[in-house]
């Protein structure tokens, strides 16, 4: 990784840029966990890895917008750069909302839940979000997950832009409304206590 340039380190992976075939591409790699036992760590990254990966491609085959994915190693992955700004760093129109909810919809639709569906983990490029880091998505029918993406989202935009986002939601997947009725209930039993910002 000599010639990568680091531009985020997280929990579990780091992120590089790196200039090949004219263009700048983006590499998350999933680095040894000295805390781990070896063969643990080795197979944990592997299977995070391959499980993320097979997240986005099946998520782009349902027309999602996602980095397109061009090589996958054991541990790392090597996928397109897309220039854009955080949702959570600026102010979006409505309509931005109403294109997620399709996005989020579409997505559950192909049985994938994304397991951390926050601003922080969408990137709005000329007006459109992408959905980037599956890091902990599931391939996966249960509508508990689901719900779970949407209260993710919901503690962190305001009532008024989660209104648009569900709605949207609601006709781009034909068990929304299951997911929503989950969602109140997981409310109610208080497993999340979940805050709009007005």
């Amino acid at each position: 990784m000599i010639n990568m340039k680091p531009i985020h380190k997280g929990a579990e992976a780091d992120i590089f840029l790196e200039k090949a075939f004219g263009r700048t591409l983006a590499v998350k790699a999933r680095n040894p966990k000295r805390y781990r036992v070896e063969s643990l760590d080795r197979s944990l990254r592997k299977t995070r890895t391959k499980r993320e990966a097979k997240a986005m491609y099946l998520a782009s085959r349902a027309g999602i917008n996602v980095p397109a994915l061009y090589a996958i190693g054991r541990f790392s992955m090597c996928m397109e750069w897309i220039e854009g700004k955080l949702m959570k760093d600026s102010r979006q129109k409505q309509s931005v909302y109403v294109d997620l909810g399709e996005q989020l919809g579409l997505l559950h639709k192909a049985g994938i839940a994304h397991g951390d569906f926050t601003t922080a983990n969408v990137l709005i490029k000329e007006g459109k979000p992408y959905l980037i880091d599956f890091g902990l998505s599931e391939i996966t029918t249960s509508i508990e997950e689901k719900a779970i993406d949407l209260i993710l989202m919901k503690r962190s935009i305001s009532k008024r832009d989660f209104s648009a986002m569900t709605g949207s939601y609601v006709k781009a997947y034909p068990d929304a409304r299951k997911v929503l009725d989950r969602l109140s209930e997981i409310e109610e039993r208080g497993r999340y206590k979940t805050r709009t910002l007005g």
